[in-house]
């Protein structure tokens, strides 16, 4: 981290995730007025004045023993991910509610805050106009300082918040940094599947909340890890079910961040709970992951759940025939919860990063395609005998192939054409495509 990182703390629900998005200037985390929406830590860069900072959206702090509605694990995990964010952040904003005035809770927050030694700004929310302004000053009691009266809905006073936050970052030396660079890996699958477990296994570090009850991660969450073989980006992303299932507002845009997350990633690891075997909402999801031309790695979780030799070999064989679609990919069977047979993962990454990279020089391309049609030359179509004339590789991430022939040539062909290509030139866990075009077209 090259940049001085601002953390947005306070209870739930004073409107955290709204002035995250005001600062960053856009909407990115999901906001709902119902409490609890924010779970865990999300990042994003911003600037103001020139000046560019990290500024990190918590969920809402809760003393364990106040804990209700939620499981007390799932409520003490999303109250240390904020201490967490308290102790890595260079300065703080502690957010209230003018409307509510000062709470227990609030007077919980102001304690660690002031605990910390952090420089913290007081940013007195949902003061929508100046009859509202005299009320902020209740919230010197929390010994934080003099508050800013700010309407994180409408912009209002942010701008003075800002500046003082600017004026509170320490200097740091500037690294350039290429993010957008780096391979991306997406964490996809239904609820409750070990998606979040994975990703804390991977990244070797407790990011992001893990608990049983579906539907905890509720935005996507990336972290960049050093490699042997350079950095890659973890995706988190939400749990997605069927369209006719989604039902609350918050899980709908929960889902969007997903399939948004994916369809940028360039490879995903399908994560499939092995004690359930495959269903048919994995079978969906994994022809989107097809559809949107990522590199695809078939993790079975849970693995060590599934004893009975027979339902293993039962297992195997569903994900062979409902995923047949799938079949460049690997099937990795790990334990994300114990780590067993996880060592697998990040060298079929690796071959998925490679093969999604891979460029092959025309020459050996066409040198391949022209031995395949000797060996198998096209069938006739509507009496016309087609050849293949020549072939080039347009694009890669993935690789894109366009072949020219004399004639159209039909589709168990051109799928005879892509198993030679993916066998010849070894690519591995990526998809590819592979267009014809005819000669006089």
């Amino acid at each position: 981290m090259n940049k001085p990182a601002v953390a947005i703390v306070g209870r739930p629900n004073v409107g955290k995730s709204t002035l995250f998005n005001r600062i960053i200037g856009r909407r990115t985390a999901i906001v709902q007025e119902d409490p609890g929406v924010t779970r865990d830590r999300k990042t994003l860069s911003a600037d103001w004045s020139g000046r560019e900072f990290l500024v990190v959206d918590t969920g809402g702090w809760i003393a364990p023993n106040a804990a209700s509605g939620e499981s007390r694990e799932l409520v003490r995990q999303v109250t240390a991910q904020t201490e967490r964010a308290i102790t890595e952040a260079d300065v703080l904003v502690c957010v209230v509610d003018v409307t509510v005035g000062v709470t227990d809770e609030d007077e919980a927050v102001a304690r660690i805050l002031r605990r910390s030694g952090k420089p913290v700004l007081l940013a007195a929310n949902k003061v929508d106009g100046r009859n509202r302004e005299i009320d902020a000053w209740g919230f010197v009691a929390l010994g934080l300082g003099d508050p800013f009266p700010v309407s994180a809905n409408h912009g209002r006073g942010t701008g003075e918040l800002l500046d003082a936050v600017i004026a509170a970052m320490p200097v740091l030396v500037d690294v350039d940094e290429s993010a957008d660079d780096i391979f991306s890996v997406a964490i996809a699958g239904r609820p409750n599947v070990g998606k979040s477990t994975l990703f804390n296994r991977i990244i070797g570090d407790e990011r992001a909340v893990v608990d049983d009850a579906p539907g905890t991660t509720r935005d996507s969450l990336d972290t960049i890890i050093a490699t042997e073989d350079g950095p890659l980006k973890f995706i988190d992303t939400a749990g997605m079910r069927r369209q006719v299932r989604v039902e609350e507002p918050t899980e709908y845009y929960s889902t969007l961040r997903a399939l948004e997350a994916v369809d940028k990633a360039d490879a995903a690891l399908l994560v499939i709970d092995a004690s359930e075997g495959v269903t048919h909402q994995d079978q969906r999801l994994a022809e989107r992951l097809d559809l949107s031309g990522t590199a695809v790695v078939v993790v079975l979780n849970k693995w060590d759940l599934v004893t009975d030799p027979e339902q293993r070999a039962q297992v195997l064989i569903d994900v062979a025939d409902r995923l047949s679609f799938l079949g460049y990919a690997p099937v990795l069977k790990v334990s994300a919860r114990t780590g067993k047979n996880f060592s697998s993962l990040l060298p079929a990454l690796r071959d998925a990063k490679d093969a999604y990279h891979r460029r092959i020089p025309t020459a050996e391309l066409n040198r391949l395609l022209q031995d395949a049609q000797a060996h198998h030359p096209p069938p006739a179509v509507r009496r016309h005998h087609p050849r293949i004339l020549y072939a080039t590789q347009g694009a890669i991430d993935p690789p894109t192939f366009t072949v020219f022939a004399s004639h159209d040539l039909p589709d168990t062909y051109v799928r005879y054409l892509e198993r030679r290509i993916r066998e010849g030139f070894k690519l591995g866990p990526t998809p590819m495509k592979l267009r014809v075009r005819r000669r006089n077209s």
